[in-house]
Parts: structure tokens; C-alpha cells; sequence
């Protein structure tokens, strides 16, 4: 039997993923200041970010439709196919999440709330139960050939285990020593070996990291879509619950593959943030005022290259221009030299 256990995260995390959880860290820091001087900005993005966690948490599993009509889906239009009703029925989890996290916990019911939602319209039989048979995660390979990539638990022992999986989460969530950011991709590792539904169960994963993201002070995920970047690097991300996976059923997993995919994820989100920010409060700038903000308002150092991606109607000349200007006024700061040169506002400084 599974022994669903957390404790290793007081103790044996690579220093590398501490290092990279304290980065990110001080991104959301940057986040939130940033939140409280542009509500109008952060308005906009989370409208965006709706539309696109709906459309990559599903074109992750091949639910598609036009743009067009997952925005009107998301404001409210009636579905009108069999792809449509599951994604109007991921939109509803979504905007529950994101309107009730306060009010919500990881529990048994919640899951099952989501997976209901998901599935109400396209399979009632199954929406909101756990697996009735047994199932496999399998690989279709381009050949047309398949393999197995995981068997997980099998249907009899499923709500045992996710029992156990629930157990052990409230227990680490209460030790002050392990670190609730670390603990969120491990949870998410665990749900999907036991893949506790017929269908639907990478759709809830997605539900669940959102939510578990918001119990870990992190609202990332109402301004950017996660599930977009997942869709992006979907081989990465597979790759990396696959090596986390192996040798789950004895115990033997190393979760850490997926941790450091996971935040990998969430350092890319924030440089989406980023980068969405820019895109839409610069818009009617002047040249230098748009070079500058990029530089003052970005939460991760910038290179010219950065800069000129932010705005490419702009020289490279009127952008050296700002950076000889701005670093003899010691608005910014160099970091290294020649073509690996980025650029930071000067610590200490405000807006």
C-alpha cells in the first residue's frame, strides 16, 4: 500500500530549489506592490487570464474551439457542443476557485465538486464518483502505437488512498518547517498516480493547483494562466510527472523532477506577468517613458534584448540611449557585462 508521507520536505530539498522557490517568492512580493498601484492593469489581465486557463487546461486534453467562442462561453454564452459543455463546465470550477478560495479547502467534496462540474453535462454517470474500473495513463506514440506510462491505484483502493493523500496534506500543511510552495507539486504528483477518475483527472489537477497556489498565499493564477504555460511546455511537464512517478507504488519516488518543473512554471507565469503588464500600460507612452517604465516596473532583471522584445517599435539606439542615461542617474543597475548584460532597478528605489 502507498504511504503517503511529506516529511522529506524539511530536510532534503536540493539547495537549488530552495534558491529557486526564494526567487520566486520575492516575484510575488514584487507582484503585489505592483497590484496596488495598477488595479485598472491587473482588471484587464485577470479578465485575460480566464479566457486562456480555460482554453489551455483544455487543448491539453484536445478540447478545442475558436478563440471567439471560448470568450463568449467565458461571459456566459450557452454551449452549444460536447467540447463546449466541458468547457463551459472547467469555466464554472475556475470562477469558483477564484471567487471562493477563502471559503474552501482541500476535502474530498471540493474534488468531487470540480470533477462534477467538469463532467454534469457529458458524462452524469461518472460526474462527481470515483472510478468505477480500472484505468491506465497511456502515451499514443507517432507511430500509431501506445505504451504505458503509469497503472494507477486500482478502482477498489482509490478512495482509501485519496483519503490517505488528504490525511497527509493536513498534516504537512500544519508543520511550520515544510514549505507550503514545496508541498503543492508533491499533492499534485500524488492525485495523479492515483488517478482517482475514469476522465478528467489532468483538468482537476489544474483546478487543484490553482486552489492550492491561493491556500499558499499566491493569486498568480487569477492574472496569468497557468494552464496555458502547462499546455506550452506540455513534453516538459510530462516528462516531469513521469520521472517523479516512477517507482510511486513502493515508495521509491523522487518527487523532485516535478517540483522543479513546477517552479519553473511559476517563474515563467511571473515573466508573463510581466510582460502582459507592460503590454498594456505602455501603450500610449512616449519612446524613452516606455523604455524607462520597462526597466522600473520589470520583477526580474532585462536584457537589451528583453527590452527591444517589449517594445519593437522602438531603435536600439533610443534604448541605449535610456540605459546610459538611467544607470548615470542610478535609477538602474548592471548585472554582468557585454551580451549577457541585464538590467534591474537599483534596490532600494520606489516605483
Amino acid at each position: 500500500m502507498r504511504r503517503f508521507d511529506y516529511s522529506f520536505l524539511k530536510e532534503e530539498v536540493p539547495v537549488n530549489i530552495i534558491k529557486l522557490s526564494g526567487i520566486i517568492a520575492d516575484l510575488k512580493s514584487k507582484e503585489e506592490f505592483r497590484k496596488l498601484q495598477y488595479e485598472d492593469t491587473f482588471e484587464k489581465l485577470r479578465k485575460k487570464a480566464v479566457v486562456e486557463s480555460v482554453k489551455g487546461s483544455n487543448a491539453i486534453e484536445g478540447i478545442v474551439t475558436t478563440d471567439d467562442r471560448i470568450r463568449d462561453i467565458v461571459e456566459g454564452a450557452a454551449p452549444l457542443t460536447h467540447d463546449e459543455l466541458e468547457i463551459s463546465g472547467y469555466k464554472d470550477a475556475l470562477n469558483l476557485i477564484h471567487k471562493e478560495y477563502e471559503n474552501l479547502d482541500l476535502t474530498e467534496e471540493i474534488i468531487l465538486t470540480f470533477h462534477q462540474m467538469i463532467e454534469r453535462e457529458t458524462a452524469p454517470g461518472e460526474a462527481g464518483n470515483y472510478k468505477s474500473r480500472d484505468n491506465l495513463i497511456m502515451e499514443y506514440l507517432p507511430d500509431g502505437s501506445r505504451r504505458i506510462r503509469f497503472r494507477p491505484v486500482r478502482a477498489g483502493e482509490t478512495k482509501e488512498a485519496m483519503e490517505q493523500l488528504l490525511l497527509a496534506y493536513y498534516d504537512a500543511r500544519q508543520d511550520s518547517d515544510i514549505p507550503e510552495l514545496l508541498l503543492i507539486p508533491c499533492v499534485i504528483v500524488d492525485f495523479l498516480c492515483i488517478h482517482p477518475f475514469l476522465d478528467s483527472n489532468g483538468r482537476v489537477s489544474r483546478l487543484l493547483t490553482v486552489l492550492l497556489l491561493y491556500f499558499a498565499g499566491y493569486d498568480i493564477g487569477r492574472y496569468i494562466s497557468l494552464e496555458g504555460q502547462i499546455n506550452k511546455y506540455k513534453e516538459a511537464y510530462y516528462d516531469a510527472l513521469e520521472k517523479a512517478s516512477e517507482g510511486w507504488h513502493e515508495n521509491q519516488n523522487d518527487y523532485i523532477p516535478f517540483m522543479i518543473n513546477f517552479l519553473q512554471l511559476l517563474y515563467r507565469c511571473f515573466k508573463d506577468l510581466d510582460d502582459s503588464f507592460m503590454d498594456i500600460s505602455l501603450k500610449k507612452a512616449k519612446k524613452s517613458e516606455r523604455v524607462e517604465a520597462v526597466l522600473m516596473s520589470a520583477i526580474v532583471p532585462v536584457s537589451k534584448a528583453d527590452i527591444m522584445e517589449k517594445v519593437p517599435d522602438i531603435s536600439v539606439k533610443t534604448v541605449e540611449l535610456v540605459l546610459s542615461k538611467m544607470l548615470k542617474e542610478e535609477k538602474i543597475e548592471k548585472i554582468g557585462s557585454y551580451r549577457d548584460a541585464r538590467y534591474m532597478k537599483k534596490r532600494g528605489l520606489k516605483g
